[in-house]
């Protein structure tokens, strides 16, 4: 089973909540699994259940409604820190119902200094961590340090509640952790349990229902991270984007800038040949317009495109430029010369595979692109398209956007599915658009993600441009509700 780092479960727990399916019937199903690991111990009979104020330690008091049911099991509930303090609605839920539950050895524990209830850790047959979560990062702070220890100290059966407390779930980082018998991790293996056993124990990975569509549906959760943006932020900080196209069509390029721009880019620049320069800068004064030398793309333009290369952060490279011989020679110049780089339209003629060393490439074919790439045709049924796909991905070392009614992302191990979108964007130019998004968020992100997330946003403008304009939605409709996306 493949490992997920703790931002990653983030995102898919968020993009459960979209689908309909609520963070605290996760959490129920999580505390279940957890009661019924302790009911499966030889010796259960007094349970010591220590949580923290976050989602964990709500996973820790649904374990302990669940065991209350038992009358040979004695249940005692240590909460660090005040109630007043707990952090999610519905880890209070769930800290509230305790009261109903005739639990009545509950301690509220605030610094190192309240001794009285460490009676009731060396009394325990089995003690559930759930004092730190996913996104606690660091060493623990006090109460949290002090129950650590008291954890550690004693001789009963220790179950950690998804990652033991002080164990960094993304990197296995160790600083004062418990040291579990079990750990209960959720949905799928953490980076950081990896190779930990003296820390986690038996690692048991377990279902606890999450949707099919959560994990491998593109989704807010995917995108919401790339949405914040720090107060003091500075000129291009948050991306600068060169797109080199034009020279048979001008307005390809200038949509990818636009949509660049409306993405969150801070620095678009446009390289294109000298005949349709001044018509891309004519389309808005916020494009920066470089000149090139010749009408079409040349590799006597390379030494200019080198240095333009080395001042921005993603290269966008093939809308508008043409099939020609000289313009494929120079194109496969410019490749070794980016390190994260977007290919799309022309630019994938004669594409050489695979990507040059040490650079970073994402494609955005059609299907009919695709099949000139793989040298046959590409399959019709979803779930092989998707196989095809990933072998394409993983052979060549690339990421991929495979346009079409459902988009298909890939890099050659994961396979992720983007829903959003209409037939309304059939219209041409919105492939433009799709470019220039990936290439802002790849400022932003790594390929897979920023892939991912770039055809959710161009399917999700879409729908909201769709709403308005119906089958006459242009592409610059599209790249005028980006901004609708990126603000939610």
């Amino acid at each position: 089973m493949q490992s997920i780092t703790p931002d990653r479960m983030k995102a898919i727990d968020t993009n459960c909540t979209h689908l309909g399916l609520k963070g605290i019937q996760l959490m129920e199903n999580a505390g279940a699994a957890i009661a019924r690991k302790v009911l499966s111990l030889d010796a259960h009979n007094n349970v010591l259940i220590v949580a923290g104020r976050g989602n964990n330690g709500g996973d820790a008091f649904v374990a302990a409604r669940h065991l209350s049911y038992y009358d040979n099991i004695s249940v005692r509930v240590v909460l660090a820190g005040k109630a007043t303090g707990i952090r999610t609605n519905d880890a209070l839920e769930n800290f509230n119902l305790l009261k109903h539950c005739g639990i009545n050895d509950l301690a509220e524990i605030t610094d190192s200094t309240q001794s009285g209830i460490f009676q009731w850790f060396k009394e325990a047959d089995v003690i559930v961590d759930g004092l730190l979560g996913m996104s606690i990062r660091g060493p623990a702070r006090e109460p949290v340090a002090t129950l650590i220890d008291a954890i550690n100290t004693g001789n009963s059966y220790v179950v950690a509640v998804d990652t033991p407390s002080g164990l960094d779930p993304a990197t296995g980082e160790i600083e004062n952790t418990v040291m579990a018998d079990t750990t209960l991790t959720f949905h799928r293996m953490k980076t950081g349990l990896e190779n930990q056993g003296e820390y986690t124990g038996d690692v048991e990975v377990v279902n606890i229902g999450v949707c099919r569509d959560a994990e491998d549906a593109v989704n807010w959760g995917d995108l919401e991270p790339l949405l914040k943006r720090h107060i003091d932020s500075h000129k291009g900080q948050s991306g600068r984007v060169l797109i080199i196209g034009g020279g048979r069509y001008s307005g390809a390029p200038a949509l990818s800038a636009m949509a660049a721009l409306r993405t969150g880019a801070d620095i678009v620049t446009i390289a294109s040949p000298a005949n349709v320069s001044d018509t891309i800068a004519s389309f808005s004064p916020n494009l920066i317009v470089r000149k090139l030398s010749s009408d079409l793309l040349h590799t006597k333009d390379i030494d200019v495109l080198k240095d333009l290369i080395h001042a921005h952060d993603v290269v966008v490279i093939g809308m508008g430029l043409g099939n020609e011989e000289k313009i494929r020679q120079a194109i496969h110049q410019i490749l070794p010369l980016c390190k994260k780089v977007v290919v799309d339209a022309d630019a994938l003629n004669g594409l050489q595979l695979p990507s040059p060393e040490n650079c970073e490439m994402i494609l955005t074919p059609h299907s009919r692109e695709l099949t000139g790439l793989i040298g046959k045709e590409v399959e019709k049924e979803l779930p092989a398209r998707a196989k095809m796909l990933q072998d394409f991905c993983r052979e060549n070392e690339v990421i991929t956007v495979l346009k079409g009614k459902t988009d298909i992302i890939s890099d050659g191990r994961y396979i992720r599915h983007n829903y959003s979108g209409n037939a309304g964007m059939s219209v041409g130019g919105t492939g433009d658009v799709l470019t220039g998004i990936v290439g802002a968020l790849f400022c932003r992100t790594d390929a897979l993600n920023a892939a991912c997330c770039a055809a959710f946003v161009n399917g999700e403008a879409g729908d909201v441009a769709f709403a308005k304009k119906g089958y006459g939605l242009l592409a610059t409709d599209v790249i005028e509700h980006i901004t609708d996306i990126m603000k939610q």
